[in-house]
This record gives C-alpha cells, sequence and structure tokens, in this order.
C-alpha cells in the first residue's frame, strides 16, 4: 500500500514505523505541518506498563526512549501552610522530553524507510490522492476529521477549569503537587522532571479563581510573576517557562474532550487525539496514542482487506478508550471539586487523590470514604499476610 499519516507526533511516527517494520514493501510517508525538530509541549509521562509493550513490539525504539528518560519513584505534595506529605504507595513514573521522543521515533522510521515531509500542512484528502490509506493523525483540532465530522459523530466536551501548561528549569525528583490557597480560591499544579535540566509544570484553577486572581487579564510576564510567587514553595527560585520548542506561548485553556462515534470513512482512518483525548490529569495521552498505532498496524496486517482491518481496529481500540475516558471523566471532576477535599489533612487528600477515578467517592462525604478506605487497606493487607502463611 501506499500510506500517508497526517500528522508527525507520537501516534503517526510510531505507526510509520510499525507498518514499515511489518512489511518493507509499503510506501510510508509521514507529513508533518512543524519544521523538524520543533514542537509544542513539554515533557510527556508514561508508565511501566507502556515501556513493557514497547519493547516488546520494537524492542531498538524502546530502548532509546528509556535511555532518554527521567524515571521518578516517589510522589509528593504541598497543601496550603502545610508540611510536605509523601506518598510511598504509588507507582514511579517515566518522564521525556515530547521533543526527543519524537526524534527517537522519527529517527528509527526513517532507519526503516519511512520518508517524513517537514513543514508540510494537509488539510484536505485531494492533497493525497495516490494514498491507499490516510492515517489522520493530526491532533485534537484534526482538519481531516473535521471535513468529516458529521460522519465521524465528532463530540467536543469542555472542561470546566481553566489549565496551562508549562515548563520550569526547576528538576523535580519526585512528581511533585502544590495545592496554594488564595483569596479567590485554590490554584494547584503539578511538576515532572523530564530531562537533566527541565521539568513540565501544569497549573489549573476554577474560573472563578482564575478570574479572581487576574489571570484572565494579565500579561504572559505578569501571569508568570504571580504563578511564580504562589508556587514559590516548590519552585526553589527557579522561573516559570511559557514558550516552548516551537515558540509557541503558553495559552490557559479548558481541556477538550474529544469523542468519534466512528473512526474511519473510505480509506480515511482516525487516530491519536484526532479520534479520542484523554483529560491530562491521568496521563494517559502518549500511552494511547502509540496503543492506537500498534493496534491499527495489527489489524492491517491480520485482515483479508482494508475495510475489515479498519472495522476491527475502531472495535478494538473504542472499548479501550471507553474505559480511559471513564476514568479521566471521575479525574477531571476531581479536580473540578478540590475545595471539597482540600480542607482534609494532605495524607487524607492524597489518599483521596489516588482514589479519584472511584464512582462511589463523589457521593460519600470525604472523611467516611476515607477512613473506609483505610478500613479496607487493612483488611486486604491483614488477609494477604494470612493466606501468605497458609
Amino acid at each position: 500500500m501506499k500510506v500517508a499519516c497526517v500528522g508527525g507526533g507520537p501516534a503517526g511516527l510510531y505507526f510509520a514505523l510499525l507498518l514499515k517494520r511489518t512489511d518493507p514493501a509499503h510506501e510510508v510517508t509521514v507529513y508533518e505541518r512543524y519544521p523538524e525538530g520543533s514542537t509544542y509541549g513539554w515533557g510527556v509521562t508514561y508508565w511501566d506498563e507502556l515501556y513493557a509493550k514497547l519493547r516488546a513490539i520494537d524492542p531498538e525504539s524502546a530502548r532509546a526512549i528509556r535511555d532518554g528518560s527521567v524515571r521518578w519513584k516517589s510522589w509528593v505534595a504541598r497543601v496550603g501552610e502545610h508540611p510536605p506529605a509523601r506518598v510511598g504507595h504509588w507507582d514511579g513514573g517515566f518522564g521525556i522530553g515530547r521533543n526527543l521522543l519524537l526524534g527517537i521515533l522519527a529517527d528509527r522510521a526513517r532507519s526503516l524507510g519511512v520518508h517524513i515531509e517537514y513543514g508540510r500542512e494537509i488539510t484536505g484528502e485531494e492533497e493525497l490522492s495516490v494514498a491507499d490509506l490516510i492515517v489522520a493523525c493530526d491532533g485534537v483540532h484534526s482538519a481531516l476529521r473535521e471535513r468529516h465530522s458529521g460522519h465521524f459523530g465528532t463530540s467536543v466536551a469542555l472542561g470546566r477549569n481553566a489549565y496551562l501548561w508549562l515548563g520550569t528549569t526547576k528538576v523535580f525528583g519526585p512528581f511533585t503537587f502544590s495545592f496554594a490557597e488564595t483569596p479567590h480560591g485554590w490554584i494547584w499544579c503539578y511538576g515532572y522532571g523530564y530531562d537533566a535540566g527541565h521539568s513540565t509544570c501544569v497549573i489549573e484553577c476554577s474560573p472563578e479563581t482564575w478570574e479572581g486572581l487576574g489571570l484572565d487579564r494579565a500579561t504572559d510576564a505578569d501571569g508568570l510573576a504571580l504563578l511564580e510567587k504562589l508556587f514559590a514553595d516548590i519552585l526553589d527560585g527557579h522561573p516559570l517557562i511559557g514558550r516552548d520548542d516551537a515558540g509557541e506561548r503558553a495559552r490557559w485553556l479548558n481541556f477538550r474532550t474529544v469523542t468519534n462515534e466512528r473512526w474511519h470513512h473510505g480509506n480515511l482512518v482516525l487516530m491519536g487525539d484526532a479520534a479520542h483525548t484523554t483529560h491530562y490529569s491521568i496521563g494517559a495521552g502518549t500511552a494511547l496514542a502509540l496503543g492506537d498505532a500498534a493496534h491499527l498496524v495489527h489489524s492491517l496486517t491480520t485482515e483479508q482487506d482494508l475495510a475489515a482491518a479498519l472495522a476491527g481496529y475502531e472495535r478494538g481500540r473504542q472499548a479501550t478508550i471507553r474505559r480511559a475516558q471513564k476514568a479521566a471523566r471521575y479525574s477531571a471532576r476531581w479536580y473540578e471539586n478540590l475545595p471539597r477535599y482540600a480542607k482534609l489533612p494532605p495524607e487524607q487528600l492524597l489518599t483521596l487523590l489516588g482514589r479519584r477515578h472511584s464512582t462511589v467517592l463523589p457521593h460519600v462525604p470525604p472523611g467516611l470514604y476515607y477512613r473506609c478506605d483505610q478500613v479496607l487497606d487493612r483488611a486486604a493487607t491483614w488477609w494477604s499476610r494470612i493466606r501468605g502463611r497458609a
């Protein structure tokens, strides 16, 4: 086949290299609108489970990703004026610069014979008329998807809270939360390292706090200065950075949850953020994009024809995405209702933060839920010990 991938993010590049690795006879071209070496965003997260899958699928790129990653094994949070609280029972994870990740995947793809055209923006299928398959992985605002949004059954839901994606030269050892109380309500951030000199720092607050602090009308410099003051306890004098490697200015946004009833139309198929998004607070976006790529390649190489392959990919991945989006909805709502939990002792707040995917938690007083959770946790530990002695 002649295959065109529109979008040179993790999904498109990983799909291209896996398809070419599976069958070198395919002609695979990736079209990316940004110049090579520039990308929006800072660092991304992933977990041990994803690394194990990447290593099983393509060991060479997996090793390069692991070697370029920063690992954290603990979590710490500051809540108001309380001393820092540590969480020891949460799993560790990895951070890697988005630019480095894309470079690794692009180098691996080119080594296998994939052609990548940087600085080339595709807005319609007519520009790719010779392609047998067009993979739309051009992000949450996908131009190719929007041309057929009625067919795909696209829905977009905006989150209530405002958020801002920033970088910082403060290198966080543990994954770090900070919850700051202001006269206008709570504002919080979380940060994680992604290379030897930088971390990602995500800021979030309610619209009332955002407007009350004047962040809705502050200049870039004034807004960053205020945030540096609010989170001085974790930044240790380091600045927040508002422009990424692509030179794009960080903007306050409301998260867009994208869903699609159908993922393919003729020879056009959706992948990654073009097909679905999950709230950033569950840290699953990159993993889901790479999973899409692997699943689509598997379908293309095991089904008899293109239509069957695209239908099988859609069925298989939609089931996975529905579960992830459900967890993400509960996670986003937990943060949207932070005042409900913020006055708890820090260790209790952090425990409930770890339980934010629960369907029960929103309907039970937080203190009661915490006490029940501790009883069940101790009972599970006791039962495990009993079984170990048997």
